[in-house]
């Protein structure tokens, strides 16, 4: 059967859909959306042909608003705005239910990337025991956070949820009912979210989109590769940040932290009773009945009858669940077999802990925190630290800290980090104790600069009477400077008799984390990417020196600039200096919904991550390396990019152009995420204190996305002018590493749009700056055209260059409407005496319009 290309398939399912749908909800009767359904497509097409004629956003808003409406008054003004956004934000959850629903049919779920795929590749090249044996030691883990760049509240998600599963089924009754509960259900929140709800809202994902379909692919793979064989390999893993995130979060406490170790306990164990419920009814059977019966009610208990005690075992579970799977084979011909190893797996998956509950720490924070600890026992006589332990050298800080041992109990200090520092490290151990040791196993240090945050933090978690902690201490490499130092810093700790003799208890894996978002914003975007693969390289090469299997942990986010794009290219292109028996990665934002908000993007994007580790491993092992004259060639794009960002950083207009012409500062006021969004508590902003999101969204709210291109164009303009344009054009033609790299530099250029604030190169204080920008933007354009050897940006992705149009010319009026306001602050501002109370209104505004851009750009991932 002949099969639509992808493009018409998304025109027909996603386009044709969209247009009718939204013609509808133009015609439902809302009192507060009024006529503004009828005006909003001539705002619209008022902003499109404006801004070709290079008028500025506030000339574009004057001339619609004398041309369309019988009042010049500027709360008639306002009042239009506040309008217009509202309805933007539910055409916007509207786009994002039609693409939900058409993604099956848009993308190929039994095509390339697919466990099907895997397999009759397998078969057909003659490598189905190097499958196997891949598969019995690769993992996937998937770690969810909570980070900010997700602005719909739960009532939102559920009707997006809803509204999918109606548009699937085009019942038209069913949508119009939900489109109209959609105009009238509030998008902002009240109140900031806590790191508790921010959990709630998240394990909602795990429950209803993780759970069966991680269970369904192990399920897959057990009977059509092993052959009904267990794998006895938790081939996906689940991680998970909110509660556990301390890292510039005041908001996590440790009550916190063991509550939602709590809920995702009662989570898994409730995924588990809906199912042995549904077993019960079919597992009828004499001898089977009767142990079914008896699971279900100590599940129960559990859930539904427990303050925290669980009346089951995770043994006994497994134990029963096997005695059930041995009769039911024996006596009973396998019936209902298959349903029964569905659960079983699951229970291997997720044990009682569902997600692994990472705690995280800043490095500088830990500093603090030991001088305090140190000071604790030089005050109290004991023999733990030498008074004079801070003027030692770095090798005699490792003597003491190899030896140390004790039994501090957080009550034993007055100060608050410290207190909360300590605890955070003993409620590792409850939780240990509750869930199991995958509860909470890991010990993230962020900004890692050294052996000795390692080693110190180590110290600390023994001196909390744990001689043999049954934690991983995971350091996170974030800027240039320490991911060209991490392979040095793990030496230091792999030579250690005391870390190795850990090492040693902990199967002699080391987990490392690698920062993107951070990396980026220290130092460009192709420096970034190439020095996370350099560090991988150099840091492969030293563990497989001391016998140490290091497993990368990516910390990604979603839009290219914070690593994401085509994450499952980059695992596939790795080759085979660079580890990658585990590919683990966190999601975030609009990219947990966007990438794994339903059951078919879910099964797709994990089924990817998975075939991406089978074809480096297997299909293509010892492929994709890049050769000496390849690797000087991405050296020299990479410094020549990194000069051109370090200048750009430095320049003097930076971050005043960031703090007044950017949304940059409103990230702090909005009720988003619990987190702040810079580190400290100065008022000053200190650029190493700025967080990668407010930093890389802030360029995004502009239309400029400065962090996903800048520098790539004069990079690649040097081997232009000099005469080796076949160089990087060979580098792109035969590295898959590279060409990934470019292309999701491309999404950000086409997801950028310059005339919108076009306006600002007449401005006296930043028209030069802005050039600047423009003329390195359209400089990456024409050269990544070039060596793509296109017209038009991501035409090889006919399908996600139209889905980023459509949400582009959604939001071009929010965008609009954004700039007008950001424009009259500084109007206002520079009155005499301004006026407050408007300016609050303008920045209500400002927050309102950047929500609805973040959520637009969902496919950023």
């Amino acid at each position: 059967m002949y099969t639509l290309p992808k493009i018409e398939r998304f025109n027909q399912n996603v386009l044709s859909k969209y247009n009718i749908y939204n013609s509808v909800f133009i015609t439902l009767p809302f009192d507060s959306i009024d006529n503004t359904g009828a005006l909003l497509p001539l705002f619209t097409d008022v902003c499109e042909s404006g801004f070709k004629k290079s008028q500025t956003p506030k000339e574009i808003v004057d001339y619609f608003t004398s041309k369309y409406s019988n009042s010049t008054e500027e709360a008639d003004k306002i009042d239009f705005m506040f309008r217009f956004i509202q309805y933007i934000e539910r055409q916007i959850v509207l786009f994002d239910a039609v693409e939900d629903a058409a993604f099956p049919i848009v993308n190929n779920m039994e095509g390339r990337g697919s466990l099907r795929d895997i397999k009759e590749k397998a078969d057909a090249k003659g490598k189905k025991e190097e499958l196997i044996d891949f598969l019995e030691s690769f993992n996937v883990r998937t770690v969810l956070t909570a980070h900010p760049t997700q602005f719909y509240p739960g009532s939102v998600l559920g009707i997006i949820n809803d509204l999918t599963e109606a548009i699937r089924e085009n019942n038209l009754l069913n949508i119009k009912e939900l489109l109209a509960q959609l105009g009238k259900t509030p998008f902002i929140k009240s109140e900031k979210p806590n790191p508790f709800d921010e959990a709630v809202s998240l394990i909602w994902f795990l429950e209803n989109v993780f759970y069966s379909t991680s269970g369904d692919m192990v399920h897959y793979l057990q009977k059509n590769v092993f052959q009904g064989e267990s794998i006895q390999n938790p081939l996906i893993k689940l991680g998970f940040w909110p509660g556990g995130d301390r890292d510039g979060n005041p908001f996590v406490t440790t009550d916190i932290t063991l509550n939602v170790a709590e809920r995702l306990r009662t989570s898994i164990l409730k995924c588990y009773y809906i199912e042995i419920r549904s077993l019960k009814r079919k597992l009828t059977f004499l001898g089977v009945d009767v142990l079914v019966s008896e699971l279900e009610h100590k599940l129960y208990r559990s859930v539904f009858y427990s303050k925290g005690e669980i009346y089951l075992t995770l043994e006994e579970f497994k134990v029963q669940l096997n005695k059930i799977k041995r009769i039911v084979i024996e006596q009973h011909q396998s019936l209902y077999l298959d349903q029964l190893e569905a659960l079983i797996i699951k229970v291997n998956l997720f044990g009682f802990h569902f997600a692994t509950l990472d705690i995280r720490q800043n490095s500088r924070i830990h500093d603090a925190v030991f001088k305090d600890i140190h000071k604790h026992f030089v005050n109290s006589d004991s023999a733990v630290f030498p008074e004079n332990y801070f003027d030692l050298t770095e090798a005699q800080k490792f003597e003491v800290l190899s030896n140390v041992k004790g039994d501090i109990d957080s009550n034993d200090f007055d100060d608050e980090i410290t207190k909360s520092t300590i605890e955070s490290i003993q409620a590792i151990k409850i939780i240990q104790e509750k869930n199991g040791e995958f509860g909470a196993n890991r010990y993230v240090i962020s900004n890692n600069e050294s052996a000795l945050n390692v080693m110190e933090t180590f110290a600390m978690i023994r001196l909390t009477d744990w001689e043999e902690p049954t934690v991983d201490v995971v350091p996170l490499f974030e800027s240039v400077e320490d991911l060209l130092n991490a392979h040095n810093i793990m030496e230091q700790l792999y030579t250690n008799p005391m870390y190795a003799n850990h090492l040693k208890n902990r199967k002699m894996e080391q987990t490392i984390m690698l920062g993107f978002s951070d990396g980026t914003k220290d130092g460009g975007y192709l420096m970034a990417n190439w020095s996370i693969y350099k560090a991988k390289e150099a840091l492969t090469a030293i563990s497989r020196q001391y016998g140490i299997k290091v497993i990368f942990f990516d910390g990604r986010g979603g839009p290219p600039a914070r690593g994401g794009g085509k994450t499952h290219k980059f695992y596939a292109s790795l080759g085979p200096n660079i580890e990658n028996k585990e590919i683990q990665i966190t999601v975030q934002g609009q990219t947990i919904s966007s990438n794994f908000g339903t059951l078919d993007s879910c099964r797709y994007n994990l089924e990817n991550l998975l075939s991406a580790g089978v074809t480096n491993q297997v299909f293509s092992k010892n492929k994709n390396e890049l050769s000496v004259e390849e690797k000087d060639v991405m050296g020299q794009l990479a410094n020549l990019g990194y000069e051109k960002y370090l200048s750009f950083k430095n320049h003097p207009k930076f971050i005043p152009y960031l703090e007044q012409m950017s949304t940059l500062k409103y990230y702090a006021k909005t009720n988003i995420g619990s987190r702040p969004s810079k580190r400290s508590k100065s008022e000053q902003l200190d650029f190493k204190d700025l967080r990668a999101i407010p930093f890389v969204g802030s360029w995004s709210q502009l239309k400029q996305n400065v962090p996903g291109f800048y520098g790539v164009g004069t990079a690649l303009k040097h081997f232009e002018e000099s005469g080796q344009w076949n160089k990087v054009q060979d580098l792109y033609d035969n590295s898959l590493f590279f060409k990934t790299l470019l292309e999701n530099s491309m999404m950000s250029i086409a997801k950028s749009f310059f005339p919108l604030t076009a306006y600002m190169k007449k401005d006296p204080q930043f028209g030069e700056f802005w050039q600047i920008i423009y003329d390195e933007f359209l400089e990456s354009k024409r050269l990544l055209l070039k060596i793509a050897g296109h017209t038009e940006l991501m035409e090889n992705y006919p399908d996600g260059k139209a889905s980023i149009q459509i949400r582009e010319r959604i939001v071009l009026p929010l965008l609009t409407i954004q700039q007008y306001a950001l424009l009259r602050i500084n109007e206002l501002n520079k009155e005499g005496v301004p006026d407050e109370s408007l300016i609050k209104v303008y920045e209500k505004i400002v927050m309102r319009s950047l929500f609805g851009n973040t959520n637009a750009s969902r496919n950023s991932a």
